[in-house]
Parts: structure tokens; C-alpha cells; sequence
């Protein structure tokens, strides 16, 4: 019973007091945004004072959480809690310990070792938290992507979500500003052809481009693609990663019947249909061993580029070089 009901405070934005904890702005920004959404639509005149540490003197929280006249509701948002001094920390423990009823608390800390006396005094009381952990790694924000889509009821294809997370680079909140104009100004599926025409001369320099050549044996010019793509920031595990989607996709195309038509072989293998197309373009030239070498060599880049090697670029190159060169084996 207890667990059920710790479980729905948890998700319940108009918990007594949320603690939102970790480093990422955008995150952190929308979980204060849902608390005050979440109370507004409850009260639509509550007062949500929004501040920062140095805008915080002693005495004006308990100021603050006072009970009103006319018994509107409140939201205070303390913002960068890590910074708050012994005096103010103390205040804010108080009014976590007894919040009134028409009062809802926001706390937002970094998660570090500053503040942390104050965070673990926050967290033995059992509020509720929501965790906004730094996104460094590429999946994560090809995740953060897809998952904006879907929130949305839209699509994006694998292609496409990779191509506008090399595009867009580590800022999140760009990422998801991206998302937003991509969904605004189109209908229907996102492809990497979508993507493309909004992000043209960054995700050209993409690593499914460095990828489409090197399948189709162009090795000068994937090298060139893979040198402009590592100078403009694509992760080194986004090109390897590129490289072995498209040698899969290779087998499977390749694998299947000769007279299959397009639309119903998209389907079949869950890619769409111009994607096909390209592929059969590029199965020229490649047999069942040549594939086997290929993916050996990515997985070996692979396995460099994550920490087995000292040299990622050259990790890189030498995929490259092998993959565009066994395919006529």
C-alpha cells in the first residue's frame, strides 16, 4: 500500500515538493515547467515565484510560503539549491518538513558533492524527483529525438534521427528546437532526405554519407567525407555505427528474392521503399564473403573507437579503406 502510494506521488506534478536533480538545463527547465503547469490548471491565478540563490534573503521563504488572503495557490521554484547558504538551506529543510497545503515546492540541484547536505536532507523526507542527468552520449540523443517525435504522434526514420543528431551536435535544447521546426513545417514520416534538405552542408557531412560511399567502393571520396565529418564534430561511434547499418542492410536486400517488388520488400524488412532502392544500387560488386569481411572490419573499428585503440580517426580510415575494397570479393 505504502509503495503504491509512494509510486503516485512520484508521478503526481502536484506533489508537495518536486526535487529535480542533475545538470541539463533543458530537462530541468521542463520539469519545473510541468509542476507549474500542472497547478495552473488547477488555479489559474496561482503565483509561481520563480528564484535563483541570489535573489533569496533570510527570512523571505517563510515570507513566501505563507498562507494567502484569498488561498490561491503557490509555487516556489528555488533554482540552483547548491548555492543556497547554511541560513537559507535550513529554511528550505523547514518548509519541507511541514509544507502547507496550498503551497508547491520545487527544488532544483545539480546532484555534485556542493550542496549536498541540503540534498540529502530533501531526499530522507521522500519527495518526489525527477533525475536530469547531462546527455553526452549519441544514443541518448537519438533517443531524446525519436522520443520527441513520439510524443508528438509523429515518425522519424533511424536514418533520418541520426543524420539530425550529427546535424545539430550536443545542445539539447537545439536538438529538441530542431525537432519542433522539423514537425511544424512537414507532414507525415521524417526521412533522412527531410533532414538533409533542412540541415544541408551539415549533414552532408554526415556519416551515412561517409557510409554510402565507402559500400558503393568510392574510397577517396569516403575518406574526404569521413575527414570533413570528424572536423565538423560526428562522433567517431556515429560513422561505425553508420558503416555497419548499411553492410546489414546490404545482407538483408541482398538476401532477398530478386523480383520482390519495393514497396512489398520495405515493408518485409522495415525500411522504406527509395531506401531499397538505393540499396539495390549499391549490392553491385558484393558477395557473402566480401559482407562477412566488411562487418569484421567495422566491428574492429567498432571496438577502437569505444576504447580499444589509440587512434580513432585511423581506427576510421582503415574501416573504410578495407570495407570499400572486399566488396568485390
Amino acid at each position: 500500500m505504502l509503495g503504491r502510494v509512494a509510486r503516485r506521488m512520484q508521478d503526481d506534478p502536484l506533489a508537495p515538493v518536486t526535487l529535480v536533480v542533475g545538470p541539463e538545463e533543458l530537462l530541468v527547465d521542463r520539469a519545473i515547467g510541468e509542476v507549474v503547469r500542472a497547478v495552473r490548471a488547477l488555479d489559474p491565478d496561482a503565483d509561481v515565484r520563480d528564484l535563483a540563490p541570489g535573489a533569496l534573503q533570510a527570512g523571505m521563504l517563510s515570507e513566501l510560503a505563507s498562507p494567502s488572503l484569498f488561498g490561491e495557490r503557490k509555487v516556489i521554484v528555488i533554482r540552483s539549491a547548491q548555492d543556497l547558504g547554511a541560513d537559507l538551506a535550513g529554511e528550505v529543510k523547514k518548509l519541507i518538513a511541514d509544507p502547507a497545503d496550498e503551497i508547491v515546492l520545487v527544488l532544483a540541484h545539480l546532484g555534485g558533492p556542493k550542496g549536498k547536505n541540503l540534498l540529502d536532507a530533501v531526499r530522507k523526507v521522500g519527495v518526489r524527483e525527477v533525475t536530469c542527468p547531462k546527455v553526452t552520449k549519441v544514443g541518448d540523443r537519438v533517443a531524446f529525438a525519436r522520443s520527441e517525435f513520439r510524443i508528438a504522434g509523429r515518425s522519424l526514420t533511424e536514418d533520418a534521427c541520426r543524420t539530425l543528431v550529427e546535424a545539430i551536435g550536443n545542445d539539447l535544447r537545439e536538438l529538441a528546437s530542431a525537432c519542433s521546426q522539423l514537425m511544424a513545417d512537414t507532414d507525415g514520416v521524417v526521412d533522412e532526405e527531410v533532414v538533409a534538405r533542412y540541415y544541408s552542408g551539415v549533414a552532408e557531412a554526415s556519416s551515412f554519407t561517409v557510409a554510402d560511399k565507402t559500400v558503393e567502393g568510392r574510397t577517396a571520396e569516403a575518406l574526404e567525407q569521413l575527414r570533413w565529418a570528424l572536423s565538423v564534430g560526428v562522433a567517431p561511434v556515429m560513422v561505425t555505427s553508420a558503416l555497419a547499418q548499411s553492410v546489414r542492410q546490404i545482407a538483408r536486400v541482398g538476401a532477398a528474392p530478386r523480383n520482390a517488388r519495393p514497396n512489398d520488400l520495405a515493408r518485409d524488412l522495415g525500411m522504406p521503399p527509395w531506401k531499397v532502392d538505393r540499396v539495390r544500387q549499391q549490392l553491385r560488386g558484393w558477395t557473402p564473403d566480401g559482407i562477412v569481411r566488411a562487418l569484421c572490419a567495422v566491428a574492429d573499428a567498432d571496438a577502437a573507437v569505444k576504447g580499444g585503440g589509440t587512434d580513432p580517426a585511423y581506427a576510421l580510415e582503415k574501416a573504410v579503406v578495407t570495407v570499400s575494397t572486399v566488396r568485390n570479393i
